[in-house]
């Protein structure tokens, strides 16, 4: 490291972090002195493909597998992350629909959860610039107001999915996702063989490949290899910054730390240096997901562009959201085969995702080892499951629009790979962890960034929101 003390300390480089720095960066002065600390190292994209193809390569060993870092309390419960520079951009699938209005205020509009501290309209500039800054495709007619158009054109839709445009209109819209559509800033075009977790030909779109320039800034330094497991906190404030290196002891200080790591890690940070209040680490879950299997009637499911083509809103907003949970569909154009000479294709797949609601039942705690926390999660709320019933009573109308022979409700995945919560937003200390820009309620040099943050969880895919929350979160506080 360069300096004794730097102006701002970030820990983590994945999505949360990332944004955050782009407009930190561009309001920051020439002098600006700024450490990133990331635990693990860069996995170069062309490493992960050899790798993928079984192919040697020593990049392999340099990350910990997610499943070492932390302890896991339920055996049924699976939780999907990566380890490295870019953190989750590495794994996702790129996925970028944003969350509508009413996700913002589930308890004025449905008596559930609480509202959020920040508004649709608050975040809509950022989301518009997160998804310029991502090359996102996307459809001109959508259930949430947009104020410019998306910067690449739609993905392709199936056979299937112009039955459902048709029937529900901008109900039922091409997803919109960081998986190009066509060729931009090096990126190829959606292959469509839905192995996104490392895309083969690098359409989607990751922080290795973003050409945001945040990490070669020269204001910003970083440090690889660094595990931060807590922070000295004095006087309301957060000093310095203590991590393992190389098997040393280490501390740095800073006038601004930022944690933008996933909510596991950050609410173990905190935990461990000695944060009180009673929300931190509480919370802790994600959306539940299931597939379903519709198998049709001489009419085949062809066509389409990428992974998940479309998006259905039909069982997503209104009033049941006081009873049960909101839904959103995703139509998979993952390789699948119906079991039946002469109807291979005569079948459509959707995943599933409801959304759920904070439980303090579902939390993080410290071990005795300091980088690595436990995780309690005793299950899915009453109100997510209900969702889940509701759903199942109501899709054979949904799709009534189609010939269908037979509905096939699979169980439910065991992770969705969105982590959600544990440090969540609230308008004072009495509801929660940080404030609307993502300062702590008491601790006011520290950002807690990222999903964690969020005060309900929306069935829609968490990256796009938490992305320009970041953004929100720096353009505001400096």
């Amino acid at each position: 490291m360069k300096y004794t003390s730097y102006d701002l300390i970030v820990i983590g480089s994945g999505f949360a972090s990332t944004f955050f720095l782009k407009k930190y960066l561009s309001k920051a002065p020439s002098t600006a002195k700024i450490l990133v600390l990331e635990r693990g190292h860069l996995y170069p994209h062309a490493e992960r493909v050899k790798e993928k193809r079984g192919e040697a390569t020593a990049f392999a060993s340099l990350n910990p597998l997610a499943i070492d870092t932390f302890e896991n309390t339920n055996d049924s419960k699976d939780w999907h992350f990566s380890i490295g520079f870019g953190g989750g951009s590495n794994c996702w699938f790129g996925c970028t629909p944003r969350f509508l209005p009413s996700d913002f205020k589930m308890k004025t509009l449905y008596g559930v959860g609480n509202d959020w501290p920040v508004s649709y309209d608050d975040l809509d500039p950022y989301y518009t610039e997160v998804e310029d800054l991502m090359s996102i495709s996307g459809p001109a007619d959508t259930p949430f107001r947009r104020t410019k158009p998306y910067p690449q054109p739609p993905h392709l839709f199936t056979a299937v999915d112009k039955k459902l445009k048709k029937e529900y209109g901008n109900k039922y819209i091409s997803q919109p996702t960081a998986r190009s559509r066509v060729a931009v800033n090096g990126r190829g075009v959606c292959c469509a063989s839905t192995v996104c977790n490392v895309c083969p030909v690098n359409a989607k779109f990751t922080i290795e490949n973003s050409n945001l320039n945040v990490y070669e800034d020269p204001r910003v330094e970083i440090e690889y290899g660094a595990a931060v497991y807590s922070l000295e906190l004095v006087q309301n404030m957060a000093r310095k910054v203590n991590f393992v290196k190389d098997n040393k002891e280490l501390q740095i200080g800073g006038e601004v730390i930022a944690l933008g790591t996933n909510p596991f890690f950050n609410a173990n940070i905190l935990l461990n240096s000695g944060d009180t209040n009673p929300h931190t680490g509480k919370g802790v879950g994600e959306q539940l997901g299931m597939q379903v299997h519709v198998y049709l009637d001489d009419m085949q499911s062809v066509g389409g562009s990428t992974w998940v083509n479309a998006n259905g809103y039909m069982l997503y907003d209104g009033d049941h959201r006081k009873d049960y949970a909101a839904c959103l569909m995703e139509s998979s154009n993952e390789p699948f085969f119906r079991p039946e000479s002469g109807k291979w294709r005569n079948m459509a797949s959707f995943r599933m995702v409801f959304e759920d609601l904070p439980d303090p039942d579902n939390y993080i705690s410290t071990t005795g080892d300091r980088l690595k926390p436990k995780v309690h999660f005793k299950g899915h709320s009453e109100y997510t499951l209900k969702g889940v019933e509701a759903m199942k009573k109501s899709l054979p109308k949904v799709l009534s629009c189609l010939p269908v022979e037979k509905i096939i409700y699979k169980d439910a995945y065991p992770s969705e790979a969105h982590i959600l919560g544990a440090t969540r937003m609230s308008n004072s200390a009495a509801g929660g962890v940080v404030d609307k820009l993502l300062i702590h309620h008491q601790y006011r040099n520290l950002f807690v960034l990222g999903s964690g943050s969020f005060t309900t969880f929306s069935p829609a895919n968490p990256t796009l929101t938490l992305s320009a929350l970041s953004m929100y979160s720096a353009d505001h506080a400096f």
